[in-house]
């Protein structure tokens, strides 16, 4: 049954609604992929926080023009799987990586981060993205190196002097 107007235009407000909170955008064609593989991908989508969109490619290009993701445009051709991540931009390649894996019918188009398009060869660099809770880490790492060392530093001087004295306390002792 073909959609009216009213539904189109509903559907292009609710994904125009994901697109504009989207930090990154995945397009992948799903072909050859079961019913099952999808249900399994929803799924996994849903535990990291990734919102997969399946819609007509005609209604995607409406829901994507003037917003960040608009050179995604190009590769809405044949069927089309939109994945949405919001709170982490390399959740969506991490999910799709993962899923190509698995399911060797799955094949990545193109990807968004930002303002730029990248290709699907470019997966895996921002699927190795950090997380925030990663990138938070590393960063904590990094302020706290240099007051490590100076504590190790300045621990160094009672330590060498404790270790002289027993060294001269030992050399008393053996004559």
């Amino acid at each position: 049954m073909a959609l009216k107007l009213e539904g189109k235009q509903a559907i292009v407000a609710e994904l125009r609604v994901a697109v504009d909170a989207a930090l990154s955008a995945v397009a992948a064609d799903y072909r050859g992929l079961t019913v099952a593989e999808l249900t399994a991908m929803r799924a996994q989508a849903r535990e990291q926080g990734v919102s997969l969109q399946v819609v007509r490619n005609t209604l995607a290009r409406r829901a994507v023009a003037g917003t960040r993701h608009e050179p995604l445009q190009e590769a809405f051709a044949g069927p089309t799987l939109i994945a949405f991540s919001r709170g982490d931009p390399g959740a969506a390649a991490r999910l799709l990586r993962d899923c190509v894996a698995e399911y060797g019918a799955l094949e990545v188009k193109a990807l968004s981060v930002g303002d730029g398009v990248l290709d699907a060869a470019e997966l895996g660099r921002v699927a190795a993205l950090p997380t925030l809770d990663e990138a938070r880490a590393q960063l904590m790492s990094v302020m706290l190196a240099p007051l490590g060392k100076l504590a190790r530093t300045l621990a160094e001087v009672p330590g060498k002097l404790v270790r002289t004295l027993a060294a001269v306390g030992e050399a008393k002792d053996a004559n």
